[in-house]
């Protein structure tokens, strides 16, 4: 089995008793936590009850503005790409699909991820959602400013990694409405 991240959205947050009906499948991604997993997760960004393991290693976020701040630097990292159909079809395919599983807020479930990374999984979670996930938000909103030319270059030459994720109505772990 691949180590994944993995994306939902809902109107309500996991608790200790219960998991939000429904829960929207939203996105995938194999081998580590994206970019953009990061930044839709990034405001209002609090560490929740997971939804599938049992230490709270899931992390739930504003669903408008993450998808508002991925969308915006979605169109940054475009203004370099002009022409480069598969990242075209990549930025309608999330948006398309972002639109159609819009809720309250998005819940990132880490697990994996950091069960393969650090020896404290709930620390590790802690970390993402405290330091690396607030870095990320704000080098891309200075990105999207013209204020960080240099960032948005390097998350331009390697797009695929950052924003190329499965997003699909199932993933592999998905809830029954």
């Amino acid at each position: 089995m691949a180590n994944r991240s993995y994306l939902y959205s809902a109107d309500s947050m996991p608790s200790e008793t219960e998991i939000p009906r429904p829960v929207r499948c939203v996105s995938e991604h194999n081998g580590d936590v994206p970019l953009a997993h990061k930044l839709l997760a990034g405001h209002g960004t609090t560490v929740v009850p997971s939804m599938i393991w049992n230490p709270p290693v899931g992390i739930a976020a504003d669903y408008a503005e993450g998808a508002a701040l991925l969308l915006a630097l979605l169109r940054a990292v475009g203004r370099g790409l002009e022409g480069d159909a598969e990242f075209a079809d990549c930025v309608a395919r999330t948006t398309a699909h972002l639109e159609k599983q819009r809720a309250a807020h998005v819940l990132l479930e880490t697990g994996e991820i950091v069960s393969m990374t650090d020896d404290d999984p709930v620390a590790g979670v802690r970390h993402l959602a405290s330091a690396e996930i607030p870095a990320v938000v704000a080098a891309a909103e200075a990105a999207i400013a013209g204020r960080n030319d240099e960032w948005l270059t390097s998350v331009r030459a390697d797009w695929q990694r950052h924003f190329a994720s499965f997003y699909a109505d199932a993933l592999y772990f998905t809830f029954p409405a």
